[in-house]
C-alpha cells in the first residue's frame, strides 16, 4: 500500500501524533516514553508561548490505515533573527524502517517550509533549546534521560539518504560520583568564594525558591546565548517554565551562587533520574505513573541528571563551577548517587567539557543535528 501523508488539524489527531512514539518504542529497553500531556502541551499553539515567534506544522505517516510515521516542521522566527538566517526545523520525528516512509515525512516537511520562504531545514530540534535536541548517532546501547530522545540506529542512515549532512554534534558523558571532592575543586572553591565574595545559596522550603525562579531562566538566557540554535526565551516563556520546572526540582540538589548583591551567577540545577520512572509511567501520570515519579524523586537512585550547569559569561573561567561541584557532590554522595548524566553538551565546547577532567567520566552517547539547504 502506498504511504499517505495527512496534516494534523485537531486534537484528536494530535494525541495520536504524540503516542505513536510510545507504541514505536514500546519494546525497546532503551527508550524513555515522554508524558503524553506534556508533550500536548508543547505541541499545542495555545499552550505553549514559543508560539508567539514560533509557527509549526506536524504529519503523519498511514500506510492501510495504520501510523507508520510522525515529523514536525518548525520555524522559530526569533532564531532566524538571531542567526540571521531562513531556516525551518524539523524535529518529534519517529518512523518505522521504510524509506519509502521516511522520504514522505521529510518530502512534506521540506515543501512546507520551501512555500514559506525557507532556505534550509535543521533538526532534529524543537521550539527553544528546552526540547529535545539531535539525533542519537552513538551510545544505543544506553538508556536515554528524561531531557533527550532516543531513536532507532536507522534513522541515522534514512536522514542521510535523504540529502542531510552534519551542522553540529553534541557529547554526552556518564560521570562517576567521587567518594570526595577532589582536591582542585575544593581549593578553587574557597579561593573564589574568597576573592569575589560569592556564597552558595541552598533551599529547605519550596516558597524560598520561588524569589529566585525567574532569573534562574533569566541566566540561562545569557548563559547559553552563544550556542547553536540558541533562542532567547521571552517574559512568557520564562513564566510557563516557572511554573513547569520549578515545582517538580528537588531543594538540595539546586545550588545557586550569588554575590554580593545577590544576584545569581551561576547555577547547578540537577535532579533524580527518572528514566526507569517513566518507562513504568508509559506516557501517564495517573493512575500510577506518579507513584513510580515520587520514588524515583525521593527513594533509592543510582543516578543524578545534571539538568543546567550555567555561569553567567563575565564569570565564566573564574572557577565557578568548582563552588558548585563542591556543593553538590557531598550531597551527591550522602544521598547514595554513584553516576551523572551530563545534558548534551556541544562537541566544540571543550571549555564545558574540560569541567569533567578531575572526575572519572565516560563518553556514552552523541547525538547530532542535520541540515539540508533547499
Amino acid at each position: 500500500m502506498a504511504v499517505t501523508i495527512t496534516e494534523v488539524t485537531n486534537r484528536f489527531a494530535l494525541k495520536k501524533f504524540v503516542k505513536f512514539n510510545i507504541k514505536l518504542y514500546k519494546d525497546n529497553p532503551y527508550h524513555v516514553p515522554g508524558l503524553v500531556g506534556d508533550e500536548m502541551m508543547t505541541l499545542s499553539k495555545k499552550r505553549n508561548p514559543a508560539f508567539d515567534f514560533c509557527e509549526s506544522i506536524y504529519f503523519l505517516a498511514y500506510r492501510d490505515d495504520k501510523i507508520v510515521g510522525r515529523i514536525a516542521g518548525i520555524i522559530n522566527h526569533r532564531a532566524n533573527e538571531t542567526w540571521n538566517q531562513q531556516y525551518a526545523r524539523f524535529g518529534f520525528v519517529d518512523f518505522i524502517d521504510d524509506e519509502e516512509v521516511s522520504s514522505a515525512l521529510f518530502k512534506a516537511v521540506e515543501d512546507w517550509a520551501i512555500a514559506k520562504g525557507m532556505k534550509g531545514i535543521q533538526g532534529p530540534l524543537g521550539f527553544t533549546d528546552l526540547d529535545h535536541e539531535g539525533l542519537l548517532v552513538w551510545g544505543f546501547d544506553r538508556l536515554a534521560t528524561m531531557a533527550t530522545a532516543y531513536s532507532f540506529p536507522y534513522y541515522k542512515e534514512h536522514i542521510e539518504n535523504l540529502g542531510y549532512v552534519k551542522d553540529q554534534d553534541w557529547k554526552e558523558f556518564l560521570i562517576t560520583i567521587p567518594d570526595r571532592v577532589p582536591e582542585k575543586y575544593q581549593r578553587i572553591a574557597k579561593i573564589v568564594e574568597e576573592k569575589y565574595k560569592f556564597k552558595v545559596k541552598k533551599f529547605k522550603k519550596t516558597k524560598e525558591i520561588w524569589p529566585y525562579a525567574r532569573r534562574i531562566f533569566e541566566l540561562w538566557n545569557e548563559a547559553y546565548k552563544p550556542l547553536y540554535g540558541f533562542s532567547e526565551l521571552s517574559p512568557k516563556q520564562i513564566d510557563y517554565y516557572v511554573k513547569m520546572y520549578i515545582p517538580m526540582l528537588r531543594l538540595d540538589l539546586i545550588t545557586l551562587i550569588l554575590n554580593e548583591n545577590d544576584d545569581i551567577v551561576g547555577l547547578g540545577i540537577t535532579l533524580p533520574n527518572l528514566s526507569k520512572a517513566l518507562k513504568k509511567a508509559k506516557g501517564y501520570l495517573l493512575p500510577f505513573g506518579w507513584i513510580h515519579l515520587l520514588k524515583a524523586l525521593y527513594g533509592k537512585n543510582d543516578v543524578i541528571d545534571l539538568y543546567i550547569i550555567g555561569v553567567l559569561p563575565e564569570y565564566q573561567n573564574k572557577g565557578v563551577n568548582s563552588l558548585i561541584f563542591n556543593d553538590l557532590l557531598p550531597i551527591s554522595n550522602q544521598i547514595g548517587y554513584k553516576y551523572a548524566e551530563s545534558n548534551p553538551e556541544l562537541e566544540l565546547n571543550h571549555k564545558v567539557q574540560s569541567q569533567w577532567d578531575y572526575l572519572e567520566n565516560e563518553h556514552h552517547k552523541t547525538r547530532r543535528a542535520y541540515i539540508k539547504h533547499l
